[in-house]
């Protein structure tokens, strides 16, 4: 992959969002993460989201510590500033002193935090984003990353692709548990540059926007070209003449009869069956 981090563009960004009042750090952030949004190798399955610490005023005139992050129904491809709603960032910082916190008073909090209550609700991740030192924090679930974060040897792969510049987390569901485990993980290796989660993706963090955002550009880069050195390759197939009909075939309509009967009165469905080939199809069945 290569960085798409325009400094013209990033300037444009900065000067747009200023006409309608907006920071340079909430424009920074808008600017990156419509950059990582807009590559669908990174944002397998439309996940992943972004933050930035900054400062902002209260409904005082006061000036508070603040986490923008990526709100529920945003997409990062067309994001608005109004997509990283502005959470107040000390409360969020006192819930890591517990030992445990349903996810109903996890959104409870943050919602109580909100500078704009009818903002949308921040991420699911956004503890996680809260509990990390760094100003600018991205994560995506790239196509790459989510390959070696799979793997049963993860953290020996990652050992091997990025050295002592990125840490594993134990996989845990996203919520508080997840937060405080990746914080714990940043915390016994503080010059890391990136955390892979075990069995869900990639974060990525810095001093600024670009230096996040190119950090994920690099650690996504660094994953493809080892899993292009390492993948085996791929079988040869048999050349068949002409079009074969499969045996199963026949199969088809009793399957489709029976998954019918199993969902009647559960699931108002009707069923098709395609039978489908390809050479990526015969190469994956032809794996051992």
């Amino acid at each position: 992959m290569e960085s798409r981090w325009s400094e013209a563009e990033a300037r444009r960004a900065v000067a747009h969002y200023a006409q309608r009042g907006i920071c340079e750090d909430l424009a920074l952030r808008t600017y990156t993460a419509r950059l990582l949004g807009s590559d669908g190798r990174l944002v397998l399955h439309g996940g992943g989201n972004t933050s930035v610490k900054t400062q902002m005023r209260d409904v005082y005139g006061d000036e508070v510590r603040v986490l923008c992050v990526k709100g529920s129904g945003w997409d990062l491809a067309t994001i608005e500033p109004e997509g990283h709603p502005a959470v107040r960032l000390e409360p969020l910082l006192r819930l890591r002193a517990l030992e445990k916190l349903a996810d109903e008073d996890m959104v409870s909090v943050q919602r109580a935090n909100l500078l704009d209550s009818g903002a949308p609700n921040p991420s699911v991740e956004t503890l996680l984003h809260a509990f990390l030192p760094h100003k600018f924090v991205d994560h995506t679930h790239s196509v790459a990353a989510v390959s070696i974060a799979d793997q049963p040897e993860v953290e020996e792969i990652c050992r091997r692709i990025y050295g002592d510049r990125l840490a594993c987390v134990p996989y845990v569901l996203p919520g508080f548990g997840l937060a405080k485990a990746a914080a714990s993980a940043f915390e016994a290796a503080p010059n890391v540059e990136g955390l892979m989660l075990i069995k869900h993706g990639i974060f990525t963090f810095g001093a600024t926007a670009r230096e996040s955002y190119e950090r994920m550009i690099e650690f996504v880069t660094l994953a493809e070209n080892y899993i292009a050195v390492s993948a085996k390759p791929r079988p040869k197939i048999r050349e068949q003449g002409g079009e074969t009909v499969p045996e199963t075939t026949p199969l088809l309509p009793i399957l489709r009869g029976a998954l019918g009967a199993a969902a009647l009165g559960k699931c108002d469905r009707h069923w098709i069956f395609d039978w489908r080939k390809g050479p990526e199809i015969e190469a994956f069945l032809a794996d051992e």
